[in-house]
């Protein structure tokens, strides 16, 4: 796809946006969502059916389509179009609140994590990845209480933190081509050919790397960077929880892989994958220390976010089929949040509350969104016949295949404390009879707020089944991108 056909992956996003903010009416307003999200995904599958067709674009472009790019933003458009379909049902039911800046600030969200997945230069992938930060910290605030204003500052703070660093980061990966004295470009393509031959600057190439994996570790969630998940997803509505969980993550791990790819070629692997393989574990570790007996909902869910970042860089770290392991499970994250939030928003508004000693029988109050929580969470947890199980089950193999019994073995054990404390939590929610309380809303299960996440736990399901040709293609060509060469 050529480069004007890109740039309206992110100009469309960007005029809906302002669209949205001159629509006058409450009502009409999103329904622009599902319009510009459906129209924004069939521009992604053209553009990712082009990188079969004719390859990724030239290195020297700053806006370019390759496999690793084309996977992210196809997570991205997938899982943005899955919360656009739930997002009208939703906010009529809260047409009390302004939805102007809502809605507006979704699209450009969409628009900047699009950039971010086309970036091809290590400064505008730095500078699209802090405006998709602040493009969804209004999103936070849209209840507009004490507590969502506090979660608003601490994901803004934390993260500016975060982008600081990886700032620094990036400079620290600059001034090691510089010395390297090659053609100093920081295009993607330019950096990995020269890591490769001009011989970086080792000690430069690693600060810069543990900057940026703190920086855009941050901006994952991974453990211990993670402070801001639990109050950011706990006051965010469904629909946001879903697309930071799904797709801010998303493009910060795109973020990171970009750089590692640049260690790998300059025989640095080794070196960011023993830090990765170290994260990993330490975020499972803490998704399995707070999980259990986790009486938020929704905080459960942002202890879940991180348990899931930190399979990806488990992933990454241990390498070969681990890549293409953690490469998938991307996808099966992003689509199996969308389950769980979009059905934890419903099972919100019918109790009125997402304490869990509120809540209790969401399968006999709410049939459809209560059995879909309860899929999601076996989703979740890597149970089959569900798509994150092959993913977890690839990376496992990965740490098998390579001899590293002891990352297995702790692989296993925190996920399995991570399905009994998610489990005794879930268990209690669909269970049992309903409250008095919850008997009184009158909120029901209906399609417009129902077949979005029908339609993602059939996703979930049919990857844990069958993964289609062209998705596998794309899948194997991002990890061959991220492999080791000599």
């Amino acid at each position: 796809m050529p480069l004007p056909a890109l740039t309206v992956l992110i100009v469309l996003p960007l005029a809906l946006a302002a669209v949205a903010f001159a629509v006058p009416s409450e009502r009409l307003r999103p329904f622009l969502l599902p319009v510009g999200a459906l129209a924004h995904f069939a521009l992604t599958l053209a553009a990712v059916a082009a990188i079969a067709a004719r390859g990724p674009a030239a290195g020297t472009a700053w806006l370019a389509v390759d496999p690793l790019g084309g996977l992210a933003l196809l997570v991205v458009s997938g899982l943005f179009t899955i919360c656009a379909l739930y997002a009208p049902g939703y906010l009529l039911l809260r047409i009390d609140r302004n939805n102007r800046v809502f809605v507006a600030c979704l699209f450009v969200f969409l628009g900047m994590a699009s950039a971010v997945t086309l970036a091809q230069h290590l400064g505008l992938l730095w500078v699209t990845i802090e405006l998709t930060t602040l493009a969804t910290a209004p999103l936070l605030y849209f209840n507009r209480n004490a507590r969502s204003l506090e979660a608003a500052w601490k994901y803004l703070v934390i993260g500016s933190v975060g982008i600081a660093l990886a700032l620094l980061g990036s400079f620290f990966v600059a001034y090691a081509a510089h010395l390297s004295r090659s053609d100093e470009s920081l295009f993607f393509t330019s950096l990995n050919a020269a890591a490769g031959t001009a011989g970086f600057s080792r000690p430069w190439l690693r600060a810069g790397f543990v900057f940026l994996l703190v920086g855009y570790g941050t901006k994952m969630g991974l453990a211990p960077l993670h402070t801001w998940k639990p109050d950011a997803y706990g006051e965010a509505p469904g629909i946001v929880g879903a697309l930071l969980a799904g797709g801010m993550t998303t493009c910060a791990f795109l973020a990171l892989l970009r750089v590692y790819a640049v260690l790998a070629a300059a025989g640095e692997g080794a070196f960011a994958r023993q830090l990765l393989v170290f994260l990993g574990l330490l975020s499972l570790g803490f998704a399995a220390a707070f999980m259990v007996r986790q009486g938020d909902l929704k905080r459960m869910l942002a202890y879940s976010s991180v348990e899931h970042m930190g399979i990806l860089a488990l992933g990454i770290g241990l390498g070969g089929a681990g890549i293409f392991g953690a490469l998938l499970h991307t996808v099966n994250n992003a689509l199996t949040k969308a389950v769980m939030f979009l059905a934890a928003a419903n099972i919100h508004r019918a109790y009125g509350s997402k304490n869990v000693a509120d809540m209790s029988g969401a399968m006999a109050r709410l049939p459809v969104s209560g059995t879909l929580f309860l899929l999601g969470f076996f989703a979740l947890s890597g149970s089959p016949p569900f798509g994150p199980f092959l993913s977890e089950f690839t990376i496992l193999n990965a740490a098998i295949g390579t001899g590293r019994y002891a990352i297995a073995a702790a692989f296993l054990v925190l996920l399995g404390v991570i399905f009994i404390g998610m489990g005794a939590t879930v268990l209690g929610v669909v269970q049992g009879s309903p409250g008095a309380a919850a008997r009184r809303t009158p909120y029901v299960d209906r399609l417009r707020k129902t077949f979005p996440i029908l339609l993602a736990m059939g996703l979930v399901l049919l990857l844990g089944l069958w993964i289609p040709a062209p998705l596998e293609r794309l899948l194997r060509e991002a990890a061959r991108s991220l492999e080791v060469r000599p």
